[in-house]
């Protein structure tokens, strides 16, 4: 068990190492793809110096219409220029936002693949079960700190399994038929009482639960994966 516990602690660590150097790199790349692009685009006031430059170098002109000429020019560049800005401003919260996506699917992405590790260790170790309490009164069993409700049927064949693990045996489906029903054992088939194992499983409704709780052992029969000491029958 600490050599289980020692595992998935490591896990743990190593998904947050991941986590941790998967932002940075995320972020150091985001960053590095936003100072080329920023680099790449024209000085917003590049338009306005060169028409500068036209009035410099046409200072003769005189006409209406020329000195017209050069004053659309000078507007057109204030008006790219404020263009410009305002590209500047999308383009930066744009990376911002791809930023903010890239890292959020990176912590989901670490999180189900941490899940699925911890499921499928779960799968290999079992289901660590301080306490098993059935409450027949209320159609009711409490797993450590989980409630299951179940039907009658399934509650009463819970009850069989639980009081057979308390004598430490094993039944087979014709001898949780005969316990319930109160017949004779020759009365009673084999898939009745696999049956009644199955709708029990389909009650518990969590599969991982169902399967590592109520056991089948090969040739033998069925019984309960908890330790006689931790069960108890109301």
């Amino acid at each position: 068990m600490r050599e289980a516990i020692s595992s998935v602690t490591e896990g743990l660590r190593a998904g947050q190492r991941a986590l941790v150097w998967g932002v940075v790199a995320i972020t150091a790349i985001l960053g590095l793809a936003a100072a080329l692009l920023f680099l790449a685009l024209p000085d917003a006031d590049a338009f306005n110096t060169r028409v500068e430059q036209i009035f410099v170098a046409n200072d003769a002109l005189t006409q209406p219409t020329q000195l017209r000429l050069l004053e659309v020019l000078a507007q057109s560049g204030t008006a790219f220029s404020e263009v410009l800005q305002s590209y500047r401003m999308i383009i930066f919260i744009l990376l911002v936002f791809a930023t903010a996506l890239l890292v959020v699917a990176l912590v989901f992405l670490i999180m189900i693949i941490a899940q699925n590790k911890r499921m499928a260790e779960i799968s290999r170790q079992g289901i660590e079960v301080q306490s098993l309490r059935i409450l027949r009164a209320e159609n009711m069993v409490m797993l450590n700190d989980m409630g299951f409700t179940l039907t009658p049927a399934a509650i009463e064949t819970l009850a069989v399994l639980a009081e057979a693990r308390l004598d430490d045996d094993i039944l087979t489906g014709t001898q949780i038929e005969a316990m319930i029903t109160g017949k004779p054992e020759t009365d009673c088939e084999e898939s009745a009482g696999a049956t009644r194992i199955k709708r029990l499983r389909d009650s518990l409704g969590n599969q991982l639960v169902a399967e590592l709780l109520v056991r089948n052992i090969a040739r033998k029969g069925y019984t309960l994966a908890v330790e006689p000491a931790r069960l108890r029958v109301d």
